[in-house]
């Protein structure tokens, strides 16, 4: 994973980072052909300009679901996004801004409402992380910052997207492997993780007598911006997921049916669970 081109991304300002830029690139084609489980639904989809999220936004568009990209600032990506989703024969509509805004998640959610008339699958996928090796150098802003984004943000995407989800509805979080393993080296990170888990399985029990289930996916280390863009090193990057047991990082389309599963009838008789795609990694559910 050390290619130059790689190398010259791995500095925190580079947040949330190209995936354009990215080599080699991220593997985001659904592997498989659709079954129309999502035809006819409409998914929000945070983060969804690159990485995971576009892997989600794929694998949904392919099954028949309608996706609105949300996304910070990497109008390239998004774009590409957008074209993936049409490509498959469905509409997307990409929209910008900082969903750690509670005023930007209900004007993003009115959008999606006036662009397609309903909403059945939410995807709280955006997280940002920053490496730090002690405590003391994590800042009061990074540390607002990081729980602003990947917590506040879900809470204030589902305040606005709850009125609009009828029973059947689906809300998937992203959490990680980190709330189950820990991370020396992304303290606020990991603890959002485990904010994340727990916003899981309550809202869970908050929803499910509505007929909406809320579950979520913790992955391992997967290639998408968020690890060189994120403030690792050089060094770490050329290991990046040799640790697991598969002795390789994940790439976005092992992770995308996940997502999938979750949304789709196949999992009906699930709410408030965790899936696991972590090249082996043995946790604590």
């Amino acid at each position: 994973m050390s290619d130059p081109d790689t190398i010259e991304m791995i500095h925190e300002d580079a947040l949330p980072g190209h995936e354009s830029k990215l080599n080699p690139k991220p593997e985001w084609e659904p592997r498989y052909p659709g079954s129309g489980r999502l035809e006819g639904k409409v998914a929000l989809i945070t983060g969804a300009d690159s990485g995971i999220g576009r892997a989600v936004a794929a694998r949904y568009a392919r099954e028949g679901a309608d996706v609105a990209v949300l996304y910070l600032c990497e109008h390239d990506d998004a774009k590409k996004t957008v074209g993936i989703v049409e490509r498959e024969g469905r509409e997307a509509i990409a929209i910008a801004g900082d969903i750690g805004d509670d005023k930007f998640c209900k004007d993003a959610v009115k959008q999606v409402i006036d662009r397609f008339g309903r909403l059945d699958v939410l995807v709280n996928n955006a997280g940002e992380q920053h490496p730090d090796e002690k405590i003391e150098d994590i800042t009061e802003e990074q540390l607002r910052r990081t729980f602003q984004t990947n917590i506040f943000g879900m809470f204030f995407l589902t305040q606005a997207a709850r009125p609009h989800l009828k029973a059947g509805a689906a809300i998937i979080n992203c959490t990680s492997v980190t709330m189950y393993q820990g991370s020396k080296d992304l303290l606020d990170y990991s603890s959002t993780k485990g904010a994340i888990t727990a916003f899981t399985r309550s809202l869970s029990e908050n929803l499910i007598g509505e007929g909406i289930r809320v579950n979520a996916v913790a992955p391992g280390p997967i290639w998408t911006p968020l690890n060189p863009c994120g403030g690792s090193t050089e060094e770490k990057m050329k290991t990046f997921g040799e640790n697991t047991p598969m002795g390789r990082p994940g790439q976005p389309n092992e992770v995308a049916p996940c997502f999938l599963f979750l949304a789709c009838e196949d999992s009906s008789y699930m709410s408030g669970q965790v899936l696991h795609p972590n090249g082996g990694t043995i946790v604590g559910s």
